[in-house]
């Protein structure tokens, strides 16, 4: 698999695919009141919805479902499937999207019924992460993701089993395509770990020589699309890609900060995370998070405009904590506060009862707080 092919464009036309968002509300992923229940399973979708806009899909409907647990074979049921074959065709459907992550036979079975290409969230994540990646070490792990991803999906066009010639280092007359493809993956996949794992001792070596000048390191984390990399750009004066959309940063960038006399650091901006992150996007991006797993303070930026923002902060806690992080000190930054309404947009620090910085409310866009940040940061440096 290509990492430019998960989204095709046709080149006549010049236009992406005509997409269609599928997300089912399952009991077990929504609890509470159905008011809170509805109003969860909204947001999911709308944030599904920019992830296929971040994609590059041409978003033409939305269709969704409740239903207790999974279908085993379909994710969605037979009825919803023969509705949903009927939405593709009505709407001249080229690909699906389901907002959860699909088994390879529920994949296989869909695509069967709704005669299109069908793609799970782990897929259009692995799509966004391909069209940003700009560093070899970006490359090659979101490559390692997506062949991880597609080594359990390869039953998909072998609808017989054709048997290949022996011949020189192949296993013999026996040995079937999918074989032959999984196996060559497979091969791929340890050479990708094998670099990775380079690059990870070059990062070592690069952190080493960085602590040998005794610098606390602080991690920039947050949910996608929180003002990560703009906060890093107006701090550090870099010109990393900051864009409004999600999963504008993928590879990691650090910058050496004069924050006072007193205390200059190391400000290491970091791939935004997202809900349901997936395992295999973790794990395929271990050298990168380990710049976050490895730092002394984290500055935990957060949407405050985004009414959801309780909810991604628990989604960020919960990667941390995935990758070994939940115990490193953390300094909540409440970004966009000009977009609050009125009244709520006083910038400056929030203290606990011991009179110790626990967050600092900011706009990097209007400029404001952000001495505040840099007073906050010096405490924690000098801690």
């Amino acid at each position: 698999m290509s990492r430019h092919t998960v989204f095709r464009v046709d080149k006549s036309l010049e236009r992406p695919e005509r997409v269609m968002l599928v997300g089912v509300m399952l009991s077990a992923d929504y609890t509470g009141a159905n008011e809170t229940r509805d109003r969860a399973f909204q947001t999911a979708l709308a944030e599904a919805a920019e992830l296929v806009s971040a994609a590059g899909g041409d978003l033409r409907l939305t269709e969704s479902a409740k239903r207790d647990k999974a279908h085993t074979a379909l994710f969605v049921g037979t009825g919803k499937a023969e509705e949903l074959a009927a939405a593709v065709k009505a709407h001249d459907i080229e690909l699906a999207v389901f907002n959860h992550e699909l088994t390879p036979t529920q994949e296989r079975n869909l695509e069967k019924i709704l005669q299109c290409r069908v793609l799970d969230r782990v897929g259009l994540i692995l799509a966004i992460f391909a069209k940003r990646a700009q560093t070899q070490e970006g490359k090659l792990q979101v490559e390692l993701a997506q062949l991880n991803h597609l080594s359990g999906r390869l039953v998909r066009g072998y609808g017989h089993m054709q048997s290949q010639k022996g011949g020189i280092g192949l296993k013999g007359p026996g040995e079937t395509q999918l074989e032959t493809d999984r196996r060559l993956i497979n091969q791929k996949i340890t050479a990708l770990k094998k670099q990775l794992q380079q690059v990870k001792k070059q990062r070592a070596t690069r952190r080493k020589a960085r602590s040998d000048g005794r610098l606390k390191t602080f991690a920039i984390v947050g949910y996608t699309n929180a003002g990560k990399s703009s906060l890093f750009n107006r701090l550090t004066k870099a010109d990393v890609l900051a864009k409004d959309q999600l999963f504008a940063t993928l590879d990691t960038t650090a910058r050496k900060l004069f924050l006072s006399p007193e205390a200059t650091v190391i400000l290491t901006d970091t791939v935004g995370f997202v809900r349901d992150l997936p395992h295999k996007l973790v794990s395929a991006f271990s050298a990168t998070l380990e710049e976050t797993a490895l730092a002394d303070v984290l500055l935990h930026v957060v949407d405050a405009s985004n009414p959801d923002f309780g909810r991604q902060m628990d989604d960020v806690n919960a990667v941390l904590e995935e990758i070994g992080a939940q115990d490193i000190p953390q300094l909540a930054v409440y970004n966009k506060i000009d977009l609050l309404p009125e009244g709520e947009r006083e910038a400056g620090i929030l203290r606990d009862r011991s009179g110790r910085a626990a967050a600092v409310r900011i706009s990097v866009s209007s400029n404001s707080g952000l001495d505040a940040l840099r007073e906050a940061m010096t405490e924690r440096a000098l801690m």
